[in-house]
């Protein structure tokens, strides 16, 4: 079915048809052992677009005991047959790309537009990594006299990758695909709020030829499944995305088992322009720092920081582009979709309205909408807060949705200084034409990614990864490669 189709038969009957509802084990769905199921809902809608398995530590056994089998046939398999099967995978993903796009946009509430770009991209993700599947070489040091030596890259084992609902695919796959390309088998935990696509995903890998079993889903909760599967010895590396309360549990959980960790864990990213930059371009790169995916985005420029010579320019231009975007039921293709759930948009709404209480100056925004066909949804409308100071929880929490706050700047040493002012560091972005000026700052600024004159530069081919309370280690690139894989070293006396 084409995306027209599938958008017509949702809004006729309400659903799609065969969307999966089991566990992905070993190949085939399976119902949760004690029969115990969840609704996933429409966040456009605010209705229930599907039931899944909700599963418990017994379902995570089953997983680890298939992802067991799985693993003792995929590290066998040839590199050069790990990557053809892989390139098949990024295949598949593009011809079946209208179906995981349009469930991508149900089940999360993004943009179809913006579900379709992460379908896209997590096919790329296949590519490259298949690319590097044939080419994790080892090294043989000159160890002199009559010893030859030299070290090989192994899988490091059952991978375990829990994945956030804001980009349910492609950080699912950013996680698996390098996993797969060094030999690893996988469990995935995806997000309650946003289960299908990492289903249909696990059927399409083994469609293009992964052995069954490599690859397994178990959903449901994080305090039922997610937890089970990070505190289980057979796990060798956890590749986790979500908050930082989180975070630390499942760094707890994996500690007696001495588990490898990448841990991604948001932020609280600036978006730093200097007094020569220009005004426009400034104005619509932090439009959509903040508001794509209406804000819910750890990377997200959610800190606007303003030469003062800029401000009033750029926050005029701001507030007006702002009131100008389209809320609307991600299929409709709006230019913001909604927020997740009915939870979170109250999380959202909890900061919004705290900050209303402090008095701080909120210049457009700062209430919940629903989507003006349907009158239904869980919305938040885009909003600005204005000249917020530093020591602000709206400055130093992570909101995660769609609210900006700007802050004023004279010296560059104060914008470091206000860029640095949080205990995150994952992203920030830096407008000036002068280069001096921006590397500089790229510098001084502590962020695993920094991008001048575009918020969103880079790609797939770069390493992403936070400092501080952003998290550790480092995914895409070459160096997504590297928790999956372990080095041995192999010396003998001719």
């Amino acid at each position: 079915m084409t995306a027209a189709d599938l958008i017509h038969t949702y809004r006729t009957t309400g659903t799609l048809p065969h969307l999966p509802q089991g566990h992905f084990i070993d190949g085939a769905l399976h119902p949760a052992l004690d029969g115990a199921e969840m609704d996933s809902f429409d966040p456009g809608r605010a209705q229930v677009l599907g039931r899944f398995a909700a599963g418990s530590a017994a379902d995570v056994d089953r997983a680890l005991s298939a992802a067991e089998r799985g693993f003792a046939v995929w590290r066998d398999t040839p590199p050069a047959t790990r990557c053809r099967i892989l390139i098949a995978v990024a295949m598949l993903i593009r011809a079946e790309a209208d179906l995981l796009a349009v469930v991508e946009s149900l089940d999360s509430g993004k943009t179809l537009a913006e579900a379709q770009g992460d379908i896209a991209g997590s096919a790329r993700l296949f590519e490259y990594y298949a690319g590097a599947a044939d080419k994790l070489d080892g090294r043989s040091p000159d160890l002199g006299g009559a010893t030859v030596a030299f070290t090989s890259r192994e899988p490091v084992g059952i991978t375990a990758h829990i994945v956030p609902w804001n980009y349910p695919t492609s950080t699912l796959v950013r996680g698996i695909a390098p996993a797969l390309a060094a030999g690893c088998s996988a469990v995935v935990k995806p997000a309650e709020t946003t289960p299908f696509t990492a289903l249909l995903l696990a059927d399409l890998l083994v469609r293009a030829g992964v052995p069954a079993g490599v690859v397994n889903v178990v959903t449901g909760t994080g305090a039922e499944a997610g937890a089970a599967l990070v505190r289980d010895p057979r796990v060798r590396h956890v590749t986790f995305t979500g908050s930082v309360d989180t975070g630390i549990d499942v760094m707890r959980a994996a500690a007696p088992n001495v588990t490898g960790l990448t841990l991604e864990l948001g932020g609280k990213s600036p978006l730093v322009a200097f007094g020569d930059a220009k005004a426009d371009q400034v104005a619509e790169g932090a439009l959509w720092a903040i508001f794509s995916n209406s804000g819910q985005i750890c990377s997200a420029g959610s800190r606007l920081i303003l030469h003062r010579s800029l401000h009033d320019e750029v926050l005029s231009r701001l507030v007006e582009r702002a009131r100008g975007l389209r809320l609307g039921h991600g299929l409709g293709n709006p230019d913001m979709g909604a927020i997740n759930s009915a939870l979170h948009l109250s999380r959202v709404a909890a900061h919004v309205d705290a900050a209303r209480d402090r008095g701080l100056d909120i210049v457009t925004g700062g209430h919940a909408l629903q989507d003006p066909e349907s009158g239904l949804g869980w919305f938040y409308a885009p909003t600005i807060l204005d000249r917020v100071a530093s020591d602000d929880p709206a400055v130093r929490q992570e909101i995660f949705g769609p609210v900006l706050t700007v802050q004023v700047f004279d010296e560059i040493d104060e914008a470091v200084a206000l860029a640095n002012g949080t205990d995150f560091a994952l992203n920030a972005g830096i407008y000036t034409p002068d280069i001096s000026t921006a590397l500089q700052a790229a510098r001084r600024i502590d962020a695993g990614q920094i991008a001048i004159n575009d918020y969103w530069a880079g790609g797939i081919e770069l390493p992403f990864g936070g400092n501080r309370k952003s998290g550790f280690g480092r995914e895409k690139g070459l160096e997504g490669l590297e928790a999956y894989t372990r080095t041995k070293s192999i010396a003998f006396a001719v």
